[in-house]
């Protein structure tokens, strides 16, 4: 992405290539071809305290006036301010905080009136060192830089995860070991009663610990369990001990047995449908963690603390390296319950003879609707997210999503729901003009022919609003290969393949073959 920075200091180094840089304090130009905004004003340095305060003030009324400027479709990041030297000579003298801190309530404020800007807290980062390292003086009179340039590849790597967050890239799931890490001791031994969670030290950092998991939980990250156990024992102690917070519920899914843990997580995988690469795993025990290093170099795995006590650290150090992202949506509040779902789903199947019995049993319901302010947020993390299943696999924001509604694209989505529950929005389509950009649906809503019955709906509406051809791309990646040949099952011509595996095709909609199976019913929201 083509970026532009708005500054007040040199900052050149912190970025990476393809950045564009504004003067010092300068907004006279705000170029229109850039593809997103920067906005990083750093407290100036000084000792006039009451013109420090005006300048504060300035940098708010700069601000203001270029978010009014840049065109509303376009992503605004701003990095609000953080004072790294502040001298008052007097301990009633608050002038230079309170500025800083009306300052930043400002960009909030517009964070909270403007999709397109993600407010990004600097402190974050600069908390992280002291003020005598995060700011050098000699390179601040030699080349004005109000950051200490020695941090350059410490803020790079905080930056990158920034973006991830506002794109809404994150681990999946958490999958955890048991005995001494959720909670201590170890439950064979010291049975129910006996493990540690809550009371005094270490019982207390557990129940700190599990208290936060189960928010995270809640944002929408999948909780698993894959613990050298007896299954039978686990069971009941989530049943029978009053003081564990994570029980059954909480946990989509689990292996808890004495296989070796690299086979049991290629099954969890395997059961919630996701790719390995989307696990994180904790376990106390250095050699497990060292078995998945190897055998599944894919997977997340940090080092656990070696003392209770440091578990709030470590659980801050997890979510801001895996899981943090800018928003999170209904959809990822129900995660569990909808993984727990698709496995009763796929024991339901079991009883059945053939596929079509199974699907008319499921009394599958298919909602599509247009994009709205409700839904744009999830419809830009399915774009950043899905890769299996995702024909051209283009990866937007909610602000890219926004503008083509606004240019007049067809942005649907689809929530899939049958009688064992709602799977949420769970695929999407982004069309402009005559032409399918995108097309893309969560693996765990596959195998029910649920995305045959979503486009042939959507081909059946272009065709009722006049449209009489309609063209597509297939572009190869290394995940999305199950549906290279989908358009081609679809009815669809493929007009040209390029020798790396791209495909076109185009469709005549008045001779395509747009019907859809009885068992699914069809709701235009």
């Amino acid at each position: 992405m083509n970026w532009f920075v708005f500054r007040n200091n040199t900052v050149e180094r912190f970025f990476p290539k393809g950045y564009a840089f504004s003067g010092y304090e300068d907004v006279s130009a705000i170029p229109a071809d850039a593809d997103g905004y920067v906005w990083f004003y750093q407290a100036p340095l000084g000792a006039d305290r009451a013109a420090l305060v005006e300048v504060i003030r300035g940098y708010g009324e700069k601000f203001r006036f270029v978010l009014e400027q840049v065109a509303p479709g376009k992503p605004f990041v701003v990095l609000t301010m953080t004072d790294a030297y502040d001298v008052p000579l007097t301990e009633d003298d608050h002038s230079l905080a309170v500025a800083v801190a009306a300052y930043n309530a400002g960009v909030y404020e517009a964070g909270e009136r403007c999709p397109q800007v993600k407010v990004v807290d600097f402190n974050e980062f600069a908390r992280n060192y002291p003020a005598s390292e995060l700011l050098d003086w000699k390179f601040f009179f030699i080349s004005q830089m109000g950051l200490n340039p020695r941090l350059t590849k410490d803020f790079q790597a905080w930056w990158n995860r920034k973006l991830d967050s506002i794109a809404l890239r994150r681990k999946k799931c958490l999958v955890l070991d048991l005995d001494n890490t959720i909670w201590g001791g170890v439950l064979g031994e010291d049975g129910i009663s006996g493990i540690r969670i809550g009371g005094d030290y270490p019982g207390k950092a557990f129940l700190f610990f599990q208290e936060a998991l189960l928010a995270l939980s809640r944002s929408g990250v999948i909780l698993a369990v894959c613990s050298k156990n007896n299954e039978a024992d686990v069971l009941e102690a989530w049943e029978k001990n009053p003081y564990l917070v994570l029980r059954k519920e909480h946990f989509a899914a689990w292996r808890i047995n004495w296989n070796d843990k690299a086979a049991n997580l290629r099954e969890l995988a395997d059961e919630l449908n996701i790719g390995l690469d989307s696990f994180v795993f904790l376990d106390d025990n250095p050699a497990e963690r060292e078995l998945i290093r190897q055998l599944l170099p894919m997977v997340a795995v940090p080092d656990f603390p070696a003392q209770p006590y440091e578990l709030p650290a470590f659980f801050r150090q997890c979510v801001a390296d895996y899981f943090k992202v800018y928003s999170v949506t209904e959809e990822d509040r129900q995660k569990v319950a909808q993984y727990k779902a698709n496995a009763a789903r796929s024991r339901a199947q079991q009883r059945f003879s053939d596929l079509a019995s199974f699907l008319e049993s499921l009394d599958i319901r298919i909602t599509i609707a247009g994009a709205d302010a409700f839904n744009i947020p999830r419809i830009a993390q399915m774009t950043q997210k899905t890769n299996q299943f995702n024909l051209t696999t283009k990866r937007y924001a909610d602000t890219d999503i926004q503008r083509f509604v606004a240019e007049g694209w067809r942005v649907w989505c689809l929530r899939a729901e049958d009688r064992f529950g709602d799977n949420g929005i769970t695929g999407v389509i982004l069309i402009d003009g005559d032409a399918i950009d995108s097309l893309l649906l969560s693996c765990r809503i596959l195998g029910k022919g649920i995305e045959q019955a979503f486009l042939k709906a959507v081909l059946a509406r272009l065709k009722d609003e006049g449209v009489k051809t309609v063209r597509a791309r297939y572009c190869p990646t290394a995940k999305n290969a199950q549906v290279r040949d989908f358009y081609e099952r679809c009815g669809f011509a493929c007009v040209a393949e390029e020798p790396d595996g791209e495909k076109t095709y185009k469709l005549d909609l008045d001779s395509a073959d747009l019907e859809i199976e009885k068992y699914y019913q069809i709701i235009w929201g």
